[in-house]
């Protein structure tokens, strides 16, 4: 098995590494507003460039926060279903640079003469 490029690990204790979109269904289906309230998940580097979290907050439905001081996003949103939270995370994931992992590409290319 290769290297973790990132790891969820949630407040009860439960780790992933490299967790696919229906592993993270699971374990934010898993989250609730007692013992088990958070999953964060994150690169396994000791200062990780960016993080994504989702709790579950006192007014209900989950909240997702998405950081990347790389890339100067900070984003805080509020979902209700689990399903595109998953979708979601596992997209804005590929997108991050990990260390001794492929470099994302843009295929925004522009024709130019």
């Amino acid at each position: 098995m290769g290297a973790a490029y990132y790891r969820a690990d949630s407040e009860n204790g439960d780790r992933i590494d490299d967790p696919s979109e229906d592993a993270l269904f699971m374990l934010i289906d898993d989250l609730n507003g007692s013992d088990d309230t958070f999953v964060v998940i994150q690169p396994g580097d000791d200062d990780p460039a960016w993080f994504t979290s989702v709790a579950v907050p006192d007014e209900g439905g989950y909240e997702v926060v998405r950081r990347d001081t790389t890339r100067r996003e900070h984003d805080i949103a509020t979902e209700a279903s689990i399903d595109q939270i998953a979708r979601d995370l596992t997209i804005w994931m590929a997108a991050r640079d990990f260390p001794g992992g492929p470099t994302p590409h843009n295929s925004n290319f522009q024709n130019t003469p």
